[in-house]
């Protein structure tokens, strides 16, 4: 995999009778590209793929891989945590020409051993072979951690398992996944506020949710990183530190949402079970979005 950089885990935007705004999300994906992002991924959890039906799904990846039009590469994302299911749904993505890799978490809520995801995982890669396959570690959400043995066991299982989304939120697991695997196997941070101390121990770049936000910001921030402009990197670290922060503030990606509708960009709608955030946390978001100079006038 040739992808290196920051991509934006992009939002799916929702009308106001909840179904998906296929204008606002085009608008979305050709700001982003313009504004300097490396990749997009669609139907990632930022993307809330958990609430999608399986028809808005695919349809949603078609319509950013061919509003991107081979300007930026564009990952999918597909999780399940029957491998079953994972399997029918990722042979579904080999009809989308031009889709550049699929990304998978590991099976949620049943646990897996190291075995099972292992095997889980392979049985993706062996699906969608040769498309390229990112796993995305995010024990957070899922319950289990991927050891970084067995991202090694998957990259030589599979040729085309050549990326992780690292987003254990452990940066001696991320130096070790850098050490370990092979230098053509990218090692991508998915936390922002991990990117560049995942740069600095061999990462080759960030998922961002922030960038949903601030897409050339993040961009040059990751950016001066891979190039070693350490100052400059912090400088802008630094500056959208708290925005970051904020779009944790409540359930991702209703916090993100709601800057993006403060913007201009979509509505802050989103899908049960997720809510939009109380008033208090809104005007917390509008006040750090007022004094980054994002609000729309």
């Amino acid at each position: 995999m040739e992808t290196t950089g920051c991509g934006t885990a992009i939002v799916t935007p929702f009308r106001a009778d909840g179904s998906i705004d296929e204008a606002a999300l085009k608008a979305l994906v050709n700001w982003q590209i313009e504004s300097g992002i490396d990749f997009l991924v669609a139907c990632g959890s930022t993307g809330e793929a958990a609430t999608l039906d399986e028809d808005e799904w695919l349809t949603t990846v078609s319509l950013v891989v061919e509003t991107a039009a081979g300007r930026v590469p564009v990952w999918a994302g597909c999780t399940h945590n029957n491998t079953r299911t994972l399997v029918r749904l990722a042979s579904k993505l080999k009809q989308i020409r031009g889709l550049g890799a699929v990304l998978s978490a590991n099976p949620y809520y049943n646990k897996p051993s190291q075995e099972g995801q292992f095997q889980h995982f392979l049985a993706l890669a062996q699906t969608v072979a040769p498309l390229p396959v990112v796993i995305y570690n995010i024990p957070g959400r899922t319950g289990v951690n991927l050891d970084p043995a067995t991202v090694v066991r998957l990259a030589e299982a599979a040729a085309n398992i050549q990326a992780i989304k690292e987003s254990s939120g452990k940066l001696p697991q991320v130096a070790e996944l850098v050490h370990l695997l092979p230098s053509g196997f990218k090692v991508f941070s998915g936390d922002d506020n991990m990117a560049l101390g995942s740069i600095g121990v061999g990462g080759s770049g960030l998922v961002s949710v922030a960038s949903n936000e601030i897409p050339a910001e993040m961009s040059r921030m990751i950016h001066a990183a891979l190039s070693n402009n350490w100052a400059e990197a912090r400088a802008l670290e630094s500056r959208y530190a708290k925005l970051i922060d904020a779009n944790f503030w409540d359930s991702n990606p209703c916090p993100v949402k709601t800057v993006l509708s403060l913007m201009g960009r979509c509505t802050d709608h989103v899908r049960l079970p997720l809510v939009p955030p109380p008033a208090t946390t809104r005007q917390r978001l509008e006040q750090v979005a007022g004094e980054l100079g994002l609000l729309k006038h």
